[in-house]
């Protein structure tokens, strides 16, 4: 499903964020991108959201070379993605149902499709007693759940998560955790970009790659290999 083949990505002034990197993760796989702040980790989710390109190396997503994507399948491509973020990224103006339902809005789903499609989403994310609540009524693991739902909006193939815990407490991020692996359960590859100790704990036999200076210093796959 991914695929990266000697990647590089080069920012003015900075430097290298990605330095040559080769790796693969499959289908439906769960794995979990780790390393201190600056080692490339969210590099590699933009570069696989192709809102970023290498400056040199090959990427590819779904089998598409995201080099070679007109516009419009760039559009189309990221409607697979699904998008989580540390900050959740809601619209504050918004109820927990408008902020779902805008992810529909924007493809052009008809209302009566959007309305029962959110009542699911909020029910599988454990808030369908929250629907029309605003963010600031809501909990931090409230509002990362409203953004999950929100990314699953579109049946996403693959879920990027940039430090999805970052801004929460114990309990929360132990209830984010539990609802990843659930949607991964379900058929979606996941990938995760985190320095949580704490989830990573949680997370034995899921596949871990760690970054360093904006290159794979370890990937637990190939350790059991």
């Amino acid at each position: 499903m991914i695929h990266f083949q000697n990647v590089s990505r080069e920012f003015p002034r900075v430097g290298r964020a990605l330095d040559g990197v080769t790796l693969s993760i499959r289908k439906g796989e769960f794995v979990f991108l780790t390393g201190h702040s600056g080692a490339g980790k969210t590099t590699i989710l933009r570069l696989v959201h192709v809102a970023d390109m290498p400056t040199e190396g090959e990427v590819r997503v779904n089998g598409y070379d995201t080099r070679r994507l007109r516009p419009k399948d760039v559009s189309m491509l990221r409607r697979k993605i699904g998008y989580v973020f540390q900050d959740f990224r809601l619209l504050p103006d918004r109820t927990a149902a408008e902020n779902v339902a805008f992810a529909l809005e924007v493809t052009g789903a008809r209302p009566a499709v959007i309305r029962a499609k959110v009542g699911r989403l909020l029910a599988r994310v454990g808030l369908a007693a929250k629907a029309q609540a605003h963010p600031a009524e809501l909990s931090g693991g409230e509002q990362q759940r409203v953004a999950v739902a929100r990314a699953l909006a579109n049946e996403p193939i693959l879920l990027l998560a940039d430090e999805p815990t970052g801004n929460l407490d114990e309990r929360a991020t132990r209830g984010i955790h539990e609802l990843f692996r659930d949607i991964n359960a379900a058929g979606t590859a996941v990938l995760i970009a985190t320095h949580d100790a704490q989830i990573l704990r949680r997370s034995v036999g899921v596949r871990t790659m760690e970054l360093e200076h904006g290159k794979v210093v370890y990937d637990s796959q190939q350790e059991q290999a």
